[in-house]
C-alpha cells in the first residue's frame, strides 16, 4: 500500500515522504491515527504543501542542529512535580511538560516527539533526556525533577 506521511512516524519517515506499507499497517494504524494518507495523483500534489510546512518548523541544517545543540547541553533544566513522602510523583513527568520546562529555562521550542526517554520519569531525581535534533545530531541534557 502507498501512503504519504502527514507526522512523523519512527522508523518509517518524515512528513510528506512517500512510503510504501503493509495494507494491515496502513488501513489499520496509519490512516485512523492521521499519520498518513492513501497516495493519489491529487494527494501527492500536496506534498509539496506539506513539505513546506516542514521547512518552516524543522531545525534548517547540520549547522543550526549543532547550535542548538550546544545551546541545550548548557541549559539547567528543572521541572517542578507533585510527589508523595517517598519522592514518588502523582502520575509520571511526560514529554510535553520536558519541552515545555526547556522553553521555560530559556532554551529552544522542541518537538516533543523526537525526546528520547530511556524510561518513565516515576520520581523526584536528575534524569538524561536525549533529543534527536537532526539525523545526525542528538542532544543530551539533564532534567531536574523537584518537588513542587
Amino acid at each position: 500500500m502507498k501512503i504519504i506521511l502527514t507526522q512523523e512516524v519512527s522508523g518509517l519517515g518524515a512528513p510528506g515522504d512517500i512510503v510504501e506499507v503493509k495494507n494491515g499497517f496502513g488501513r489499520n494504524y496509519l490512516l485512523p491515527q492521521g499519520f498518513a494518507i492513501a497516495w493519489t495523483k491529487g494527494a501527492e500534489k500536496q506534498v509539496a504543501v506539506i513539505k513546506r510546512a516542514r521547512s518552516a518548523r524543522e531545525i534548517r541544517d547540520l549547522d543550526h542542529a549543532n547550535e542548538v545543540k550546544a545551546q541545550l547541553e548548557g541549559l539547567k533544566v528543572s521541572l517542578k512535580a507533585r510527589a508523595g513522602d517517598g519522592g514518588r510523583l502523582f502520575g509520571s513527568v511526560t514529554p510535553t511538560e520536558i519541552v515545555d520546562a526547556v522553553k521555560a529555562a530559556g532554551g529552544p521550542i522542541l518537538d516533543r516527539r523526537r525526546l528520547d526517554l530511556p524510561n518513565h520519569i516515576k520520581s523526584l531525581g536528575s534524569y538524561p533526556v536525549g533529543i534527536k535534533l537532526h539525523p545526525e545530531v542528538t542532544a543530551k541534557f539533564d532534567l531536574n525533577v523537584v518537588q513542587g
